[in-house]
Protein backbone atom coordinates (compact mmCIF):
# COMPACT_ATOMS: atom_id res chain seq x y z
CA UNK A 1 0.00 0.00 0.00
CA UNK A 2 3.01 2.66 0.45
CA UNK A 3 4.51 1.66 -1.91
CA UNK A 4 1.62 2.35 -4.81
CA UNK A 5 0.74 5.11 -2.57
CA UNK A 6 3.99 6.88 -3.78
CA UNK A 7 3.68 6.44 -7.10
CA UNK A 8 -0.17 7.90 -7.35
CA UNK A 9 2.20 11.07 -5.20
CA UNK A 10 5.33 11.01 -8.11
CA UNK A 11 2.26 10.58 -10.98
CA UNK A 12 0.53 13.93 -9.32
CA UNK A 13 3.91 15.87 -9.29
CA UNK A 14 4.44 15.37 -13.44
CA UNK A 15 0.85 17.19 -14.16
CA UNK A 16 0.51 17.36 -18.10
CA UNK A 17 2.45 14.31 -19.10
CA UNK A 18 -0.14 11.78 -19.50
CA UNK A 19 -0.06 9.76 -22.52
CA UNK A 20 -2.77 10.55 -25.09
CA UNK A 21 -5.27 8.22 -24.99
CA UNK A 22 -5.79 6.02 -28.26
CA UNK A 23 -7.80 7.32 -31.00
CA UNK A 24 -11.06 5.26 -32.75
CA UNK A 25 -11.07 3.92 -36.19
CA UNK A 26 -13.61 6.60 -37.28
CA UNK A 27 -11.47 9.29 -35.59
CA UNK A 28 -8.70 8.23 -37.90
CA UNK A 29 -10.45 8.44 -40.81
CA UNK A 30 -12.03 11.74 -40.34
CA UNK A 31 -8.28 12.68 -39.18
CA UNK A 32 -7.15 11.68 -42.63
CA UNK A 33 -9.78 12.83 -44.62
CA UNK A 34 -9.31 16.45 -42.96
CA UNK A 35 -5.67 16.33 -43.89
CA UNK A 36 -6.56 15.07 -47.40
CA UNK A 37 -8.87 17.98 -47.73
CA UNK A 38 -6.07 20.77 -46.56
CA UNK A 39 -3.54 18.87 -49.14
CA UNK A 40 -5.85 19.42 -51.92
CA UNK A 41 -6.95 22.69 -50.81
CA UNK A 42 -10.91 22.14 -49.81
CA UNK A 43 -10.70 22.92 -46.27
CA UNK A 44 -8.67 25.43 -44.57
CA UNK A 45 -5.71 25.35 -43.26
CA UNK A 46 -4.75 24.92 -39.39
CA UNK A 47 -3.78 27.47 -37.53
CA UNK A 48 -0.92 27.73 -34.88
CA UNK A 49 -1.12 29.30 -31.43
CA UNK A 50 0.62 32.74 -33.74
CA UNK A 51 -2.61 33.15 -35.91
CA UNK A 52 -0.62 31.89 -38.65
CA UNK A 53 -1.39 29.09 -41.05
CA UNK A 54 0.67 25.64 -41.17
CA UNK A 55 1.23 24.45 -44.70
CA UNK A 56 -0.60 21.05 -44.66
CA UNK A 57 2.33 19.11 -46.67
CA UNK A 58 4.52 19.67 -43.54
CA UNK A 59 5.06 16.33 -41.89
CA UNK A 60 3.43 15.87 -38.75
CA UNK A 61 6.84 15.21 -36.46
CA UNK A 62 7.36 18.65 -37.55
CA UNK A 63 4.58 20.72 -36.57
CA UNK A 64 3.00 18.88 -33.44
CA UNK A 65 4.51 19.12 -30.35
CA UNK A 66 5.43 15.63 -28.52
CA UNK A 67 3.06 14.92 -25.90
CA UNK A 68 5.45 14.11 -23.53
CA UNK A 69 6.55 18.06 -23.15
CA UNK A 70 3.12 19.28 -23.21
CA UNK A 71 0.11 17.67 -24.68
CA UNK A 72 -1.83 20.38 -24.25
CA UNK A 73 -0.38 22.41 -26.94
CA UNK A 74 -1.84 22.46 -30.20
CA UNK A 75 0.69 22.14 -33.68
CA UNK A 76 2.79 25.11 -34.44
CA UNK A 77 6.16 26.38 -36.60
CA UNK A 78 7.43 28.84 -34.10
CA UNK A 79 10.41 26.51 -33.11
CA UNK A 80 11.07 26.80 -36.84
CA UNK A 81 11.07 30.54 -37.07
CA UNK A 82 14.01 32.50 -35.64
CA UNK A 83 13.61 33.06 -32.00
CA UNK A 84 13.15 37.11 -30.69
CA UNK A 85 15.85 36.05 -27.55
CA UNK A 86 18.82 34.58 -30.07
CA UNK A 87 18.59 37.15 -32.83
CA UNK A 88 21.00 40.41 -32.59
CA UNK A 89 19.52 43.52 -31.51
CA UNK A 90 20.97 46.08 -33.83
CA UNK A 91 21.28 49.75 -33.70
CA UNK A 92 18.62 52.00 -34.74
CA UNK A 93 18.46 54.24 -37.63
CA UNK A 94 18.72 57.73 -35.83
CA UNK A 95 21.60 56.34 -33.17
CA UNK A 96 24.86 57.69 -34.28
CA UNK A 97 28.28 59.01 -32.69
CA UNK A 98 28.06 62.48 -30.99
CA UNK A 99 30.07 65.40 -32.33
CA UNK A 100 30.65 68.34 -30.64
CA UNK A 101 29.04 67.23 -27.47
CA UNK A 102 30.09 68.41 -23.85
CA UNK A 103 28.16 66.54 -21.73
CA UNK A 104 30.00 68.86 -18.22
CA UNK A 105 31.83 71.73 -17.90
CA UNK A 106 35.47 71.33 -16.70
CA UNK A 107 35.38 71.29 -12.88
CA UNK A 108 37.79 73.96 -10.74
CA UNK A 109 38.28 71.92 -8.09
CA UNK A 110 40.01 68.31 -7.44
CA UNK A 111 37.77 64.92 -7.26
CA UNK A 112 39.16 62.19 -5.81
CA UNK A 113 40.16 58.85 -7.86
CA UNK A 114 40.90 61.42 -10.90
CA UNK A 115 44.31 61.65 -12.70
CA UNK A 116 46.97 62.89 -10.75
CA UNK A 117 48.69 64.93 -13.67
CA UNK A 118 45.41 66.46 -15.62
CA UNK A 119 42.59 66.01 -13.11
CA UNK A 120 40.50 63.96 -15.76
CA UNK A 121 37.83 61.42 -13.78
CA UNK A 122 38.12 59.15 -17.11
CA UNK A 123 41.73 57.44 -16.61
CA UNK A 124 44.48 57.68 -14.36
CA UNK A 125 47.68 58.97 -14.32
CA UNK A 126 50.05 56.44 -15.80
CA UNK A 127 47.18 56.51 -19.23
CA UNK A 128 47.56 60.70 -19.19
CA UNK A 129 48.36 61.60 -22.25
CA UNK A 130 49.00 65.03 -21.66
CA UNK A 131 52.86 66.46 -20.86
CA UNK A 132 53.88 65.36 -17.33
CA UNK A 133 53.44 68.34 -14.97
CA UNK A 134 56.30 69.16 -12.62
CA UNK A 135 53.00 69.41 -9.68
CA UNK A 136 50.23 67.71 -10.99
CA UNK A 137 46.77 68.74 -10.76
CA UNK A 138 45.99 66.80 -6.99
CA UNK A 139 48.56 69.09 -5.19
CA UNK A 140 47.58 72.25 -6.90
CA UNK A 141 44.34 72.20 -7.97
CA UNK A 142 44.49 74.41 -11.11
CA UNK A 143 44.10 73.65 -14.98
CA UNK A 144 42.03 70.66 -14.35
CA UNK A 145 41.13 68.66 -17.66
CA UNK A 146 37.57 68.34 -19.26
CA UNK A 147 36.61 64.71 -18.75
CA UNK A 148 36.89 62.21 -22.24
CA UNK A 149 33.53 61.76 -24.06
CA UNK A 150 33.32 58.23 -24.45
CA UNK A 151 31.54 57.35 -28.02
CA UNK A 152 28.69 54.90 -27.90
CA UNK A 153 28.82 51.56 -29.35
CA UNK A 154 27.29 51.22 -32.55
CA UNK A 155 26.18 47.75 -34.00
CA UNK A 156 24.85 48.41 -37.28
CA UNK A 157 23.71 45.67 -39.87
CA UNK A 158 24.82 44.81 -43.04
CA UNK A 159 22.91 47.89 -44.48
CA UNK A 160 23.57 49.77 -41.66
CA UNK A 161 27.18 49.47 -42.66
CA UNK A 162 27.36 50.33 -46.31
CA UNK A 163 24.76 53.58 -45.66
CA UNK A 164 26.60 56.99 -47.03
CA UNK A 165 23.79 59.29 -45.39
CA UNK A 166 24.13 57.14 -42.04
CA UNK A 167 24.90 59.78 -39.39
CA UNK A 168 23.73 62.76 -42.13
CA UNK A 169 21.75 65.80 -39.73
CA UNK A 170 18.13 66.57 -41.81
CA UNK A 171 18.81 70.16 -40.45
CA UNK A 172 21.84 70.96 -42.27
CA UNK A 173 19.49 70.53 -45.22
CA UNK A 174 17.00 72.39 -44.07
CA UNK A 175 19.30 75.18 -43.44
CA UNK A 176 20.65 75.46 -47.14
CA UNK A 177 16.96 75.29 -48.57
CA UNK A 178 16.22 77.99 -46.25
CA UNK A 179 19.20 79.96 -47.52
CA UNK A 180 18.01 79.80 -51.26
CA UNK A 181 14.63 80.74 -50.45
CA UNK A 182 16.03 83.87 -48.80
CA UNK A 183 18.08 84.43 -51.33
CA UNK A 184 14.87 83.70 -54.07
CA UNK A 185 13.03 86.37 -51.77
CA UNK A 186 15.19 88.55 -52.45
CA UNK A 187 15.29 88.97 -56.17
CA UNK A 188 11.47 88.81 -56.01
CA UNK A 189 11.38 92.00 -53.88
CA UNK A 190 14.19 93.40 -55.53
CA UNK A 191 12.57 92.77 -59.10
CA UNK A 192 9.64 94.39 -57.89
CA UNK A 193 11.07 97.40 -56.45
CA UNK A 194 12.97 98.41 -60.52
CA UNK A 195 9.25 97.70 -61.82
CA UNK A 196 7.84 100.33 -59.75
CA UNK A 197 11.02 102.39 -60.46
CA UNK A 198 9.94 102.43 -63.83
CA UNK A 199 6.59 102.87 -63.50
CA UNK A 200 6.82 105.81 -61.60
CA UNK A 201 9.40 107.15 -64.19
CA UNK A 202 7.57 106.56 -67.35
CA UNK A 203 10.15 104.38 -69.10
CA UNK A 204 8.48 101.41 -68.97
CA UNK A 205 5.41 102.93 -71.16
CA UNK A 206 8.00 104.22 -73.68
CA UNK A 207 9.50 100.82 -73.71
CA UNK A 208 5.83 99.25 -74.77
CA UNK A 209 5.54 101.76 -77.26
CA UNK A 210 8.51 101.03 -79.08
CA UNK A 211 7.99 97.67 -79.16
CA UNK A 212 4.74 98.25 -81.14
CA UNK A 213 6.66 100.15 -83.97
CA UNK A 214 9.18 97.84 -84.34
CA UNK A 215 6.60 94.52 -84.47
CA UNK A 216 5.20 96.68 -87.56
CA UNK A 217 8.62 97.11 -89.10
CA UNK A 218 9.74 93.36 -88.56
CA UNK A 219 6.52 92.56 -90.87
CA UNK A 220 7.78 94.28 -94.09
CA UNK A 221 11.73 93.66 -93.64
CA UNK A 222 12.28 90.47 -91.55
CA UNK A 223 13.39 88.42 -94.10
CA UNK A 224 15.94 90.01 -95.39
CA UNK A 225 17.37 91.07 -92.12
CA UNK A 226 17.41 87.00 -90.46
CA UNK A 227 20.56 86.57 -92.08
CA UNK A 228 22.25 89.26 -90.78
CA UNK A 229 20.73 89.29 -87.72
CA UNK A 230 21.81 86.23 -86.88
CA UNK A 231 25.65 86.43 -87.39
CA UNK A 232 25.00 90.06 -85.33
CA UNK A 233 24.57 88.02 -82.36
CA UNK A 234 26.79 85.10 -82.79
CA UNK A 235 29.55 88.10 -83.12
CA UNK A 236 28.51 89.93 -80.21
CA UNK A 237 28.11 86.65 -77.73
CA UNK A 238 31.05 84.31 -79.11
CA UNK A 239 33.29 86.30 -76.74
CA UNK A 240 31.11 85.57 -73.76
CA UNK A 241 30.74 82.01 -74.46
CA UNK A 242 32.48 80.04 -71.69
CA UNK A 243 33.95 76.32 -72.41
CA UNK A 244 31.71 74.46 -69.89
CA UNK A 245 33.04 73.77 -66.41
CA UNK A 246 35.44 76.36 -66.32
CA UNK A 247 33.30 79.59 -65.73
CA UNK A 248 31.79 80.06 -62.23
CA UNK A 249 29.20 82.36 -62.42
CA UNK A 250 26.51 82.07 -59.36
CA UNK A 251 23.75 83.85 -61.52
CA UNK A 252 23.86 80.83 -64.35
CA UNK A 253 23.84 76.98 -63.97
CA UNK A 254 27.12 75.23 -65.59
CA UNK A 255 26.90 71.53 -66.71
CA UNK A 256 30.34 70.16 -65.81
CA UNK A 257 31.32 67.62 -68.72
CA UNK A 258 32.81 64.52 -66.80
CA UNK A 259 34.59 62.62 -69.70
CA UNK A 260 37.49 60.33 -70.15
CA UNK A 261 39.02 59.75 -73.21
CA UNK A 262 39.47 56.41 -74.64
CA UNK A 263 43.04 55.98 -73.93
CA UNK A 264 42.98 57.00 -69.97
CA UNK A 265 43.10 54.09 -67.83
CA UNK A 266 40.24 54.11 -65.29
CA UNK A 267 40.78 54.29 -61.68
CA UNK A 268 39.32 51.26 -60.45
CA UNK A 269 41.57 49.48 -63.07
CA UNK A 270 44.71 50.85 -61.46
CA UNK A 271 45.00 48.32 -58.61
CA UNK A 272 42.28 44.94 -58.55
CA UNK A 273 43.33 44.08 -55.12
CA UNK A 274 40.48 44.73 -53.46
CA UNK A 275 42.17 46.26 -50.54
CA UNK A 276 43.62 49.50 -51.83
CA UNK A 277 42.34 52.73 -52.35
CA UNK A 278 38.73 53.13 -52.40
CA UNK A 279 36.93 54.05 -55.81
CA UNK A 280 33.97 56.13 -55.51
CA UNK A 281 31.47 55.28 -58.50
CA UNK A 282 28.77 57.96 -57.31
CA UNK A 283 31.80 60.81 -58.01
CA UNK A 284 34.02 58.56 -59.54
CA UNK A 285 36.51 59.83 -56.89
CA UNK A 286 39.68 57.73 -55.73
CA UNK A 287 41.29 60.12 -53.09
CA UNK A 288 44.55 57.77 -51.83
CA UNK A 289 46.77 56.52 -53.86
CA UNK A 290 45.76 52.62 -55.45
CA UNK A 291 50.09 51.95 -56.08
CA UNK A 292 50.36 52.42 -51.46
CA UNK A 293 50.04 48.74 -50.77
CA UNK A 294 52.98 47.88 -53.93
CA UNK A 295 55.95 49.96 -52.07
CA UNK A 296 55.90 52.12 -55.42
CA UNK A 297 57.15 55.67 -55.32
CA UNK A 298 53.86 58.22 -55.90
CA UNK A 299 55.97 60.57 -57.81
CA UNK A 300 57.29 57.51 -60.26
CA UNK A 301 53.36 56.25 -61.02
CA UNK A 302 51.47 57.87 -63.33
CA UNK A 303 48.33 58.55 -61.09
CA UNK A 304 48.92 58.66 -57.00
CA UNK A 305 45.12 59.40 -56.18
CA UNK A 306 42.93 62.59 -56.18
CA UNK A 307 44.59 63.99 -53.07
CA UNK A 308 48.26 63.78 -54.73
CA UNK A 309 46.99 65.57 -57.58
CA UNK A 310 45.66 68.35 -55.86
CA UNK A 311 48.76 69.47 -53.68
CA UNK A 312 51.94 68.50 -56.00
CA UNK A 313 53.00 70.42 -59.26
CA UNK A 314 51.57 73.58 -60.63
CA UNK A 315 48.09 72.66 -59.29
CA UNK A 316 47.72 75.21 -56.54
CA UNK A 317 49.19 77.92 -58.75
CA UNK A 318 46.73 76.98 -60.90
CA UNK A 319 43.86 76.97 -58.62
CA UNK A 320 44.52 80.63 -57.35
CA UNK A 321 44.45 82.11 -60.46
CA UNK A 322 41.67 80.27 -61.36
CA UNK A 323 39.75 81.56 -58.29
CA UNK A 324 41.67 85.25 -59.30
CA UNK A 325 40.08 84.78 -62.96
CA UNK A 326 36.54 84.49 -61.61
CA UNK A 327 37.02 87.41 -59.02
CA UNK A 328 38.05 89.43 -61.63
CA UNK A 329 35.06 88.70 -64.11
CA UNK A 330 32.50 89.21 -60.91
CA UNK A 331 34.19 92.56 -60.58
CA UNK A 332 34.00 93.13 -64.43
CA UNK A 333 37.14 92.53 -66.36
CA UNK A 334 36.60 90.15 -69.28
CA UNK A 335 39.31 87.79 -68.16
CA UNK A 336 39.45 84.35 -69.07
CA UNK A 337 42.15 81.33 -67.88
CA UNK A 338 41.80 79.20 -71.49
CA UNK A 339 40.72 82.24 -73.85
CA UNK A 340 43.81 84.37 -72.50
CA UNK A 341 46.40 82.64 -70.09
CA UNK A 342 49.05 85.19 -70.88
CA UNK A 343 46.71 88.43 -70.38
CA UNK A 344 45.61 86.75 -67.46
CA UNK A 345 48.83 86.32 -65.63
CA UNK A 346 49.71 89.22 -66.29
CA UNK A 347 46.86 90.87 -64.93
CA UNK A 348 47.64 88.85 -61.65
CA UNK A 349 51.08 89.55 -61.23
CA UNK A 350 50.59 93.58 -61.42
CA UNK A 351 47.68 92.81 -59.00
CA UNK A 352 50.47 91.23 -56.36
CA UNK A 353 52.35 94.14 -56.62
CA UNK A 354 49.55 96.75 -56.01
CA UNK A 355 48.95 94.61 -53.44
CA UNK A 356 52.44 94.67 -52.08
CA UNK A 357 52.74 98.39 -52.28
CA UNK A 358 49.35 98.83 -50.74
CA UNK A 359 50.73 97.38 -47.68
CA UNK A 360 53.27 99.46 -47.39
CA UNK A 361 51.60 102.49 -47.83
CA UNK A 362 49.46 101.85 -45.39
CA UNK A 363 52.33 100.74 -42.69
CA UNK A 364 53.90 104.34 -43.39
CA UNK A 365 50.84 106.15 -43.38
CA UNK A 366 50.18 104.65 -39.80
CA UNK A 367 54.01 105.08 -38.59
CA UNK A 368 53.77 108.72 -39.74
CA UNK A 369 50.85 109.52 -37.95
CA UNK A 370 50.96 107.47 -34.74
CA UNK A 371 55.04 107.29 -34.82
CA UNK A 372 56.91 104.12 -33.31
CA UNK A 373 59.69 103.60 -36.27
CA UNK A 374 62.71 103.51 -33.65
CA UNK A 375 60.77 100.71 -31.88
CA UNK A 376 60.70 98.45 -35.48
CA UNK A 377 64.65 99.37 -36.47
CA UNK A 378 65.73 98.75 -32.77
CA UNK A 379 68.42 95.89 -32.26
CA UNK A 380 67.52 92.73 -30.87
CA UNK A 381 67.10 93.28 -27.17
CA UNK A 382 70.69 90.86 -26.03
CA UNK A 383 72.20 93.58 -27.98
CA UNK A 384 71.15 96.74 -26.25
CA UNK A 385 71.43 94.95 -23.03
CA UNK A 386 74.94 92.93 -23.94
CA UNK A 387 73.58 89.99 -21.72
CA UNK A 388 71.56 87.04 -21.53
CA UNK A 389 70.62 84.47 -19.28
CA UNK A 390 72.11 81.67 -21.96
CA UNK A 391 75.17 80.08 -21.63
CA UNK A 392 76.68 79.56 -24.64
CA UNK A 393 80.16 78.52 -25.70
CA UNK A 394 81.83 79.05 -28.87
CA UNK A 395 85.22 77.52 -30.60
CA UNK A 396 87.55 79.45 -32.12
CA UNK A 397 86.06 79.10 -35.65
CA UNK A 398 82.51 80.53 -34.12
CA UNK A 399 80.99 76.81 -34.13
CA UNK A 400 78.49 76.60 -30.81
CA UNK A 401 80.08 73.85 -28.12
CA UNK A 402 77.85 74.09 -25.57
CA UNK A 403 74.09 75.91 -25.62
CA UNK A 404 71.07 76.50 -27.58
CA UNK A 405 70.71 72.65 -27.02
CA UNK A 406 67.28 71.42 -27.76
CA UNK A 407 65.08 70.28 -24.90
CA UNK A 408 65.60 66.38 -24.12
CA UNK A 409 62.37 64.60 -24.58
CA UNK A 410 61.37 63.22 -21.27
CA UNK A 411 59.62 60.31 -21.05
CA UNK A 412 56.66 59.23 -18.34
CA UNK A 413 57.94 56.63 -17.27
CA UNK A 414 60.61 56.18 -14.14
CA UNK A 415 64.01 56.22 -15.62
CA UNK A 416 67.66 55.43 -14.06
CA UNK A 417 66.21 53.28 -11.47
CA UNK A 418 68.43 50.66 -9.74
CA UNK A 419 66.93 47.97 -7.94
CA UNK A 420 68.33 44.68 -6.20
CA UNK A 421 71.64 46.64 -5.29
CA UNK A 422 72.48 46.71 -9.01
CA UNK A 423 74.70 49.30 -10.31
CA UNK A 424 73.66 49.75 -14.01
CA UNK A 425 69.73 49.32 -15.06
CA UNK A 426 67.97 46.78 -16.50
CA UNK A 427 68.77 46.94 -20.24
CA UNK A 428 72.27 47.91 -20.25
CA UNK A 429 73.45 44.48 -21.16
CA UNK A 430 72.02 42.04 -24.61
CA UNK A 431 73.16 38.60 -25.05
CA UNK A 432 71.97 36.15 -27.41
CA UNK A 433 68.61 38.21 -28.24
CA UNK A 434 68.23 38.94 -24.13
CA UNK A 435 68.03 41.89 -22.13
CA UNK A 436 69.91 41.86 -18.69
CA UNK A 437 72.23 44.02 -16.03
CA UNK A 438 76.06 45.38 -17.45
CA UNK A 439 77.32 45.10 -14.02
CA UNK A 440 76.66 41.23 -13.76
CA UNK A 441 75.61 40.13 -17.09
CA UNK A 442 72.28 38.92 -15.13
CA UNK A 443 70.19 38.06 -17.32
CA UNK A 444 67.31 38.07 -14.68
CA UNK A 445 65.10 40.98 -14.25
CA UNK A 446 64.44 40.70 -10.78
CA UNK A 447 68.18 38.88 -9.69
CA UNK A 448 70.29 40.48 -6.99
CA UNK A 449 73.66 41.81 -8.42
CA UNK A 450 76.81 39.10 -8.08
CA UNK A 451 79.37 41.71 -8.97
CA UNK A 452 82.50 40.41 -10.52
CA UNK A 453 82.10 37.41 -9.33
CA UNK A 454 78.36 37.16 -11.79
CA UNK A 455 80.77 37.94 -14.77
CA UNK A 456 83.68 35.54 -14.08
CA UNK A 457 81.35 32.94 -13.95
CA UNK A 458 79.48 34.01 -17.02
CA UNK A 459 82.77 33.91 -19.08
CA UNK A 460 84.10 30.73 -17.50
CA UNK A 461 80.81 28.83 -18.29
CA UNK A 462 80.96 30.28 -22.10
CA UNK A 463 85.30 28.87 -22.20
CA UNK A 464 84.20 25.42 -21.08
CA UNK A 465 81.23 25.61 -23.71
CA UNK A 466 83.25 26.74 -26.61
CA UNK A 467 86.04 23.85 -25.24
CA UNK A 468 83.26 20.81 -25.28
CA UNK A 469 81.66 22.29 -28.23
CA UNK A 470 84.79 21.95 -30.52
CA UNK A 471 85.59 18.47 -29.31
CA UNK A 472 81.98 17.43 -29.76
CA UNK A 473 82.31 18.50 -33.86
CA UNK A 474 85.54 16.90 -34.03
CA UNK A 475 83.90 13.81 -32.69
CA UNK A 476 81.16 13.91 -35.02
CA UNK A 477 82.84 14.75 -37.93
CA UNK A 478 85.12 11.61 -37.35
CA UNK A 479 81.84 9.59 -37.34
CA UNK A 480 80.59 11.53 -40.62
CA UNK A 481 83.83 10.61 -42.73
CA UNK A 482 83.37 6.55 -41.58
CA UNK A 483 79.49 6.77 -42.57
CA UNK A 484 80.45 8.17 -45.74
CA UNK A 485 83.05 5.19 -46.63
CA UNK A 486 80.53 2.62 -45.71
CA UNK A 487 77.55 3.97 -47.82
CA UNK A 488 80.30 4.34 -50.97
CA UNK A 489 80.85 0.80 -50.41
CA UNK A 490 77.83 -0.39 -50.20
CA UNK A 491 76.11 1.63 -52.88
CA UNK A 492 78.71 0.29 -55.28
CA UNK A 493 77.53 -3.46 -54.69
CA UNK A 494 73.75 -2.42 -54.53
CA UNK A 495 74.01 -0.84 -58.04
CA UNK A 496 74.40 -3.60 -60.29
CA UNK A 497 71.81 -5.65 -58.36
CA UNK A 498 69.29 -3.01 -59.02
CA UNK A 499 70.07 -2.74 -62.36
CA UNK A 500 69.47 -6.68 -62.81
CA UNK A 501 66.22 -6.40 -61.35
CA UNK A 502 65.14 -3.54 -63.11
CA UNK A 503 66.20 -5.17 -66.55
CA UNK A 504 64.03 -8.24 -65.53
CA UNK A 505 61.06 -5.74 -64.63
CA UNK A 506 60.79 -3.92 -67.74
CA UNK A 507 61.17 -8.09 -69.79
CA UNK A 508 58.43 -8.87 -67.73
CA UNK A 509 56.13 -5.87 -69.32
CA UNK A 510 57.32 -6.17 -72.80
CA UNK A 511 56.19 -9.78 -72.66
CA UNK A 512 53.12 -8.95 -71.11
CA UNK A 513 52.55 -6.59 -73.98
CA UNK A 514 54.11 -8.84 -76.52
CA UNK A 515 51.14 -11.58 -75.49
CA UNK A 516 48.30 -8.82 -75.69
CA UNK A 517 49.60 -7.60 -79.36
CA UNK A 518 49.29 -11.64 -80.20
CA UNK A 519 45.85 -12.46 -79.40
CA UNK A 520 44.94 -8.89 -80.80
CA UNK A 521 46.47 -9.89 -84.27
CA UNK A 522 44.37 -13.52 -83.68
CA UNK A 523 41.26 -11.64 -83.27
CA UNK A 524 41.87 -9.64 -86.98
CA UNK A 525 43.00 -12.53 -88.62
CA UNK A 526 39.70 -14.73 -87.44
CA UNK A 527 37.57 -11.54 -88.97
CA UNK A 528 36.80 -10.65 -92.36
CA UNK A 529 38.82 -8.54 -94.73
CA UNK A 530 36.22 -6.37 -95.10
CA UNK A 531 35.42 -5.75 -91.46
CA UNK A 532 38.55 -5.14 -90.06
CA UNK A 533 39.18 -1.25 -88.46
CA UNK A 534 41.55 0.93 -90.31
CA UNK A 535 44.82 0.42 -88.04
CA UNK A 536 46.69 2.58 -89.85
CA UNK A 537 46.95 5.70 -87.84
CA UNK A 538 48.43 3.45 -84.86
CA UNK A 539 51.60 4.83 -83.06
CA UNK A 540 55.16 3.54 -85.13
CA UNK A 541 58.20 4.10 -82.38
CA UNK A 542 61.64 2.37 -82.57
CA UNK A 543 61.13 -0.83 -80.51
CA UNK A 544 63.36 -1.03 -77.20
CA UNK A 545 65.51 -3.52 -75.77
CA UNK A 546 63.38 -5.76 -73.84
CA UNK A 547 60.24 -5.42 -76.79
CA UNK A 548 62.58 -7.15 -79.32
CA UNK A 549 64.16 -9.89 -76.36
CA UNK A 550 60.13 -10.43 -75.82
CA UNK A 551 59.03 -10.73 -79.40
CA UNK A 552 62.31 -13.34 -80.00
CA UNK A 553 61.13 -15.41 -76.98
CA UNK A 554 57.77 -15.64 -78.33
CA UNK A 555 58.04 -15.85 -82.25
CA UNK A 556 56.17 -18.94 -83.47
CA UNK A 557 58.64 -21.55 -84.91
CA UNK A 558 56.76 -24.34 -86.72
CA UNK A 559 60.27 -26.10 -87.02
CA UNK A 560 60.95 -26.60 -83.37
CA UNK A 561 59.77 -30.17 -82.45
CA UNK A 562 58.80 -28.77 -79.16
CA UNK A 563 56.26 -26.10 -80.17
CA UNK A 564 53.18 -28.42 -79.64
CA UNK A 565 54.48 -28.74 -75.83
CA UNK A 566 54.79 -24.46 -75.68
CA UNK A 567 51.17 -24.27 -76.96
CA UNK A 568 52.64 -22.05 -79.83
Amino acid sequence: MQESSGTTQGSEGLVGLEEPKKMTREDWRKKKELEEQRKLGNAPAEVDEEGKDINPHIPQYISSVPWYIDPSKRPTLKHQRPQEDNQKQFTGIGDWYKKGVVEKPATTKYRKGACENCGALTHKKKDCLERPRKVGAKFTGMGIASDEHKQVHLLLDYDGKRDRWNGYDPEEHMRIVEEYAKVDLAKRTLKAQKLQEELASGKLVDQAASSRKQWDEDEHGSQEREHNSEDEDEDKYADDIDMPGQNFDSKRRITVRNLRIREDTAKYLRNLDPNSAYYDPKTRAMRENPYSNTGKNPEEVGYAGDNFVRSTGDTVTMAQTQLFAWEAYERGSDVHLQADPTKLELLHQSFKVKKEDFKEEQKESILEKYGGQEHLDAPPRELLLAQTEEYLEYSRHGAVLKGLEKAVARSKYEEDVLINNHTCIWGSYWKDGCWGFKCCFSLVKQSYCTGEGGIKTVVSKERTQDHVGMLLMHQEKMKAKKRNKKNRKRDSDSSDDEDEAKKKKKLMKALTAEEQRLKQVDKLLQVDERRRPYNSLQEVKEPTEEEIEAFRMKRSRPDDPMASFLGQ
